[in-house]
C-alpha cells in the first residue's frame, strides 16, 4: 500500500489535509509541529481514493544505534482523517495498518508513542495495532449545555471563589504586545520554578509570541489583574471547535484565591461567544487522579478517556536497548516508553 511523507517544507499540503479532517486540534497543525527544533516532524498520509488519514509524528535517531523511535508533539495528537474512524470502512484501516507498517519496517523505526486526543475518537483505528493503553481521565465543559447548568456543575468551592474574585474586583484581560507576552513568561516560570518543573516546560517568550502569531489556530494569552498589576494568567487555544487549556500559571503570593479559577470561567464565556463546542481543561500529572485532576474536576463532571499508543515494531530490538541500558540504571516497575530513553529509573 502507498504512503505519502510530508515534510517541514510542506507546510500548504500539510495544512490542506489537516483543514480536510473532520475533527482536528492545534497539535496536529504544520505550525504548531514546526515549534519543534531538534529532531523532525513530519505528516504520515495514507490515502485511499477520496479517503486519507493523517498522524503528525516526530522521528528521532535512537543513540548509539542504526535506529530510530517516534514520537509525538506535546499534547494530544494520534491519526486523524476525512472520514469518523468508528465509520471507516474495516478494509480502509486495515489498508492503513499495512502502509504504516511497510513505512515502519522501511525506516528501521523500533516503536511509536503517541498521546491520543480525549475527544477525536482514534481507537477503531489503532486498535488494529495494539499497544492502546488506558492513561486515567481529562476533564472537560460541554459549552453546548446552558451557562447556568454548566456553573451548576462547578464544586461549591469553585463557585465560591469565583464569586470572590469577581466581587473583590480581581480582572481578565487579553494580551497580545511584546510587552504582555512577556509579563505572562514571568508569571508562568516562576510557577514552573514553584512546582519543579522540568527544563523542558520553560518555553521561552519567542514560543509564545509565534503561538499568538500563529494563524492555523487562535492562541491567546489572558491575564488576571488585581489593582491594575497581573497575578495570574493562562494561555487558551481555540481549534476547530476545542478550546484547549494549553499553560496556567499565577504568582505565589496569589495562590491562595486561585484567580485562574475565574480565566477557565470567563474563557467558558468567551468560548461560548466564539461558538465552541468544548473547553478541555485537561488531567492529573501523567494521566493520574491526583491533586491537580481533582482541582480541574471542580469544573465540570464531563470526564474524557485519555489514552496513549505505546507500539513496538521490533520486540527483539526493543528489548536489545532496553536490556543495553541495565548497566548505567536500576530498572524498576515504570510507565516510560519508550524505556530505554528513560534517564533516571
Amino acid at each position: 500500500m502507498e504512503y505519502q511523507i510530508i515534510n517541514q517544507n510542506q507546510k500548504e499540503e500539510w495544512t490542506q489535509y489537516i483543514k480536510k479532517s473532520v475533527a482536528f486540534d492545534l497539535y496536529h497543525t504544520w505550525q504548531y509541529n514546526a515549534f519543534e527544533k531538534v529532531d523532525k516532524p513530519f505528516l504520515f498520509l495514507y490515502q485511499q481514493n477520496e479517503d486519507f488519514i493523517a498522524f503528525p509524528l516526530i522521528k528521532r535517531k535512537i543513540d548509539d544505534s542504526n535506529f530510530y523511535d517516534l514520537t509525538s508533539a506535546y499534547g494530544y495528537v494520534g491519526p486523524i482523517s476525512n472520514r469518523q474512524f468508528t465509520h471507516a470502512d474495516d478494509a480502509f484501516l486495515e489498508n492503513f495498518k499495512t502502509a504504516f507498517l511497510e513505512f515502519l519496517k522501511k525506516e528501521a523505526i523500533i516503536c511509536v508513542f503517541s498521546r491520543l486526543h480525549p475527544i477525536i475518537s482514534q481507537g477503531a483505528v489503532l486498535n488494529k495495532f495494539g499497544g492502546v493503553y488506558d492513561n486515567g481521565q481529562t476533564v472537560g465543559i460541554d459549552l453546548n449545555t446552558p451557562v447556568e447548568i454548566q456553573i451548576s456543575k462547578y464544586r461549591k468551592g469553585h463557585r465560591n471563589a469565583i464569586k470572590y474574585l469577581r466581587q473583590h474586583e480581581y480582572l481578565t484581560k487579553e494580551v497580545s504586545t511584546p510587552e504582555g507576552v512577556k509579563t505572562f513568561v514571568k508569571i508562568y516560570h516562576e510557577n514552573m520554578r514553584r512546582i519543579k518543573a522540568a527544563s523542558e516546560y520553560f518555553f521561552s517568550e519567542e514560543y509564545f509570541l509565534n503561538l499568538i502569531n500563529a494563524k492555523e489556530f487562535d492562541a491567546r494569552i489572558m491575564l488576571v489583574y488585581l489593582n491594575d498589576e497581573p497575578i495570574a494568567g493562562g494561555v487558551f487555544t481555540f481549534t476547530d471547535q476545542i478550546i484547549q487549556v494549553h499553560l496556567l500559571g499565577t504568582l505565589t503570593e496569589h495562590l491562595l484565591h486561585s484567580p485562574v479559577k475565574l480565566l477557565i470561567d470567563e474563557v467558558s464565556l468567551l468560548g461560548r461567544e466564539c461558538g465552541m463546542r468544548y473547553l478541555h481543561i485537561g488531567g492529573g500529572i501523567g494521566g493520574q487522579n491526583d491533586s491537580l485532576f481533582y482541582w480541574k474536576s471542580g469544573f465540570s463532571d464531563l470526564y474524557f478517556n485519555f489514552q496513549t499508543w505505546r507500539y513496538i515494531n521490533n520486540q527483539l530490538i526493543y528489548k536489545e536497548l532496553v536490556e543495553s541500558r541495565t548497566e548505567e540504571f536500576s530498572f524498576q516497575k515504570t510507565d516510560f516508553f519508550p524505556l530505554y530513553r528513560k534517564s533516571s529509573i
